[in-house]
């Protein structure tokens, strides 16, 4: 059994040496387990010599990077630079807070001064190529093509020349603007207000972040910001609705049960129950108010007049009462009858009520199917 365990300690020494990772020229894995090997066995001979031999392997694979992509044409070729001397600086951090290591490898240096200039040089290459894109054409994947260049750019070099002020620039051109119609409500049978759902909608509008590239307005924020040709238009209206469909039911069955106490008698040996049959005449109502709309959906081009997209989407609510009343003996009825008997008709809500229940699920399609329309924009 010591012997099993001796074993399987060898073995789990080696792996964590990065001897293995060495070997299939995994340099800057085996540098890092050889670092941690070390941390928690300061002497252990293996993981020593796997730093010892892996290190100036590292150095050399990424200074030959380096060579080679400077006198190389590939397009962005510092941001390669930059990662291999980031690379080269984190292992020589990670070397620097090891006491072992330190002694396998004194020389190890940073390349914050090699970062910082490749840092600017990388900047004006994605600046350039920012600038190229945006004035090619007038087109959106153009300017977020810039957009893209800039953002780039400021996450090198944050303050680089005009970056700032060309990526508000190229992201204004770049996002879709989208304005939302007023949504009208005619109804000549109730005075209804579309109050409920179009601050639905605008909550929608002013909240919605589904897409970087993509920006909804109310009518009144595009007057507010200038936006007089917005890229769409979404409108939203009702083909048709009805509010307070009222459905009336009623129902009657005669009830009776067995074996009810119906009363005693007297014998010799005292009072006795005396059992027979109770009947009732049970009257069930049931009003129902049904509320139902279609809402028409498109996605206009305010400058063809061309529907890019149209959906139509139902919504229903169904407001329901039950009472009761009955003739004849409680008894024959059952528990729930005799809670129905005990109601009155209940009040229904008022038609805005019901106008704003069967509106609720068409808020909620209306928006999933924008989210999803918009997503990939």
């Amino acid at each position: 059994m010591k012997r099993i365990l001796l074993i399987i300690l060898i073995l789990s020494g080696a792996c964590s040496s990065g001897k293995k990772a060495l070997q299939k020229g995994n340099y800057e894995e085996a540098i890092m387990k050889a670092i941690n090997r070390l941390r928690s066995s300061p002497n252990n001979s293996k993981a020593r010599e796997t730093l010892r031999d892996g290190y100036p392997l590292t150095l050399e694979y990424h200074t030959n990077r380096i060579s080679n992509l400077r006198n190389s044409n590939e397009a962005f070729k510092y941001e390669g630079i930059i990662a291999s001397y980031q690379a080269l600086t984190q292992l020589t951090n990670e070397i620097q807070r090891c006491p072992a290591c330190r002694e396998e490898v004194p020389n190890a240096r940073t390349y914050l001064n090699e970062i910082g200039e490749a840092k600017q040089l990388a900047a004006t290459e994605r600046y350039n190529a920012g600038v190229v894109a945006f004035d090619r054409d007038n087109t959106r994947e153009s300017a977020k093509e810039a957009y893209l260049h800039f953002l780039r750019a400021s996450e090198f070099v944050p303050n680089y020349k005009d970056v700032q002020q060309r990526m508000q620039q190229a992201k204004f051109e770049a996002t879709l603007k989208v304005v939302f119609e007023q949504i009208p409500v005619h109804s000549r049978a109730y005075s209804l207000s579309n109050e409920f759902f179009q601050n639905k909608i605008n909550q929608f509008v002013g909240s919605e972040k589904m897409n970087e590239f993509v920006r909804f307005y109310t009518p009144g924020e595009a007057q507010k910001v200038g936006l007089r040709n917005p890229d769409h238009l979404v409108r939203m209206q009702f083909d048709d609705f009805v509010v307070g469909q009222v459905y009336m039911k009623e129902s009657t069955e005669e009830i009776s049960r067995d074996s009810v106490i119906v009363g005693q008698v007297k014998t010799t040996a005292g009072n006795k129950n005396v059992y027979g049959t109770v009947k009732a005449k049970f009257t069930l109502f049931q009003k129902t108010i049904s509320s139902r709309g279609l809402m028409d959906l498109q996605v206009m081009d305010p400058q063809t007049k061309r529907v890019l997209f149209q959906e139509k989407m139902p919504g229903e609510f169904v407001w329901r009462s039950e009472w009761a009343s009955y003739k004849g003996d409680e008894r024959a009825l059952t528990d729930k009858q005799v809670k129905l008997s005990q109601l009155r008709e209940a009040q229904p809500p008022a038609p805005q009520d019901l106008f704003i229940e069967f509106c609720k699920p068409i808020y909620t399609q209306a928006t999933g199917t924008l989210r999803k329309y918009y997503q990939n924009y």
